[in-house]
C-alpha cells in the first residue's frame, strides 16, 4: 500500500507541473523547453526554507512565489522573441538553473539538498493534499479556459499579430500566462521536494523538462483532461513496467514523434475525432441530427 500512495502521490505532482506548462504553451502557445527550472526553482525555495525551521504550511505559497517570479523575469525575455527563438532562450533558462545550482553551496553544490522534513500530514494525508492540489489547478484551468483571459490567450496563440491589432495587450497576458504557470510549476516542485525529501540538480534538468512537454503534447495540447490523464499514465507506466522504465526518455521520444506524426492533437484529438465519427454514424443511421 505504501507504493501505492507514493506512485499516487507522484503522479498527482506530475498532473500538477504538466497543466502549468499546459497553461503556457497549451494555452497562451509560447513554448517552454526550461519548465523544470520552476519546478526546480520551487522545490528549491521551500526546501531552504523548511530545513531552516519553516513550516511547510508558509514555505507551499513562498516556493510559488519563488518560481513565479522567476517566470516573470522569462516572461519579459519572451516579449522580445517568438517560436524557435522562444524555446532557445527557455531550453537556455533550464541550463542557467542548473549550473547556478551546481555552483552555490548554500543550495546545495552538486550535493544538493538532504533531510527536507516531512510536513507531517502522514504518508496517506500527503497523498490527498496533492491529489487535492491537483484537482484545484484542474479546476482553474478548466475556469481559465472559458474565461475572457482564455480567449484571449487564444487570439495570442492563433497569432499574435493580429491580437494586437484587435486590442488584445498581448504583452500583458503573455507575461500573465509565464506568471501563473510556473507559480503552479512551483507548486509541484515543493510537492515534489517534500515526496522525496531530497533534492540535487539532477532532478530538475532538460530530461524533466522534455518529460513534461511530452506529457502535453501526448495529452492534447491545450486540453486540461488529456494533459492530466497523460501525466498520471506516463508517471505510473514506467514505474509498473521496469523494462520501460530504464528506457523512459526514448519512451518519451517515441510518443512525442508518434503524437506529432499521427494525432498532432493528441489524445484529446482523438477522443473529439472518435465523438465526431460516433455523431456522423448516428446521424447516417437514422437520418437526424441530433441535439
Amino acid at each position: 500500500m505504501e507504493y501505492e500512495i507514493t506512485l499516487m502521490t507522484l503522479a498527482g505532482i506530475a498532473v500538477i507541473a504538466a497543466l502549468g506548462l499546459n497553461l503556457i504553451t497549451g494555452f497562451c502557445g509560447q513554448i517552454s523547453l526550461g519548465h523544470a527550472a520552476f519546478y526546480g526553482a520551487g522545490a528549491y525555495g521551500a526546501a531552504m526554507l523548511t530545513t531552516n525551521g519553516v513550516s511547510f504550511w508558509l514555505a507551499l505559497p513562498a516556493g510559488a512565489l519563488v518560481a513565479g517570479a522567476l517566470g516573470l523575469v522569462v516572461g519579459l525575455a519572451s516579449l522580445r522573441v517568438r517560436h524557435d527563438f522562444l524555446a532557445i532562450t527557455t531550453m537556455g533558462v533550464g541550463f542557467l538553473f542548473i549550473g547556478v545550482v551546481r555552483q552555490q553551496d548554500a543550495l546545495g553544490g552538486e550535493m544538493g539538498i538532504y533531510a527536507i522534513p516531512d510536513p507531517g500530514l502522514g504518508r496517506l494525508g500527503y497523498m490527498v493534499l496533492v491529489v487535492v492540489l491537483a484537482g484545484l489547478v484542474a479546476a482553474f484551468s478548466l475556469y481559465l479556459k472559458r474565461s475572457w483571459m482564455g480567449f484571449a490567450f487564444d487570439a495570442i496563440a492563433d497569432d499574435e499579430d493580429t491580437a494586437l491589432m484587435v486590442g488584445i495587450d498581448v504583452a500583458r497576458y503573455k507575461l500573465a500566462a509565464f506568471a501563473m504557470g510556473t507559480a503552479i510549476a512551483g507548486v509541484a516542485g515543493v510537492l515534489y521536494a517534500h515526496e522525496i525529501k531530497y533534492i540535487g540538480p539532477d532532478s530538475f534538468g532538460f530530461p524533466e523538462s522534455i518529460a513534461m512537454l511530452a506529457m502535453v503534447a501526448v495529452g492534447g495540447i491545450g486540453s486540461v483532461g488529456g494533459v492530466a490523464f497523460a501525466a498520471v499514465v506516463m508517471t505510473v507506466l514506467p514505474h509498473w513496467l521496469q523494462v520501460v522504465a530504464e528506457y523512459k526518455l526514448l519512451l518519451y521520444g517515441a510518443l512525442l514523434f508518434a503524437v506529432m506524426r499521427f494525432s498532432p492533437g493528441g489524445l484529446a484529438g482523438l477522443v473529439r475525432s472518435w465523438r465526431t465519427r460516433a455523431g456522423g454514424f448516428r446521424i447516417a443511421a437514422t437520418g437526424k441530427v441530433e441535439p
